[in-house]
């Protein structure tokens, strides 16, 4: 059995016995790896996050993106689109016009980041030390 006994005096003591039935089996944590491994990447998140408004096209994407090179937003919009997690949706234009669009599997994430980001608020603003 794995000691789930905390040592950090700033968190509570779990008495429920939560801790035990919450120990995640071998599956869930390679699900958690590849789930974590498809949104990491220097720029993936903030493309996804950019995204999550609807729509953008190529330009849109690298404008928005300050320091971002076009070999690596590219390189990072293929990552995604072969993840799942980004569709790339060419029209036949004169000049040719290329958006790109968060995926269900991916809008799906947007109340995980969102949360995320009202953790690292209340993180950074001190009210995640109780």
């Amino acid at each position: 059995m794995v000691d789930h006994t905390n040592t950090r005096p700033d968190i509570a003591p779990d008495t429920t016995g939560a801790a035990e039935v919450c120990a995640p089996t071998a599956t869930e944590l390679n699900e958690f790896r590849y789930a974590v491994n498809a949104i990491i990447g220097r720029w993936k998140i903030d493309i996804m996050w950019l995204l999550l408004a609807g729509p953008m096209r190529f330009g849109q994407l690298r404008k928005a993106l300050p320091g971002i090179t076009q070999n690596m937003l590219t390189a990072q919009l293929r990552a995604l689109e072969a993840d799942g997690l980004v569709s790339r949706t060419a029209y036949a234009e004169i000049p040719p016009r290329v958006d790109y669009a968060l995926t269900n599997q991916a809008y799906a994430l947007k109340p995980i980041f969102l949360a995320m980001a009202d953790w690292a608020r209340s993180v950074r603003s001190g009210r995640g030390h109780s």
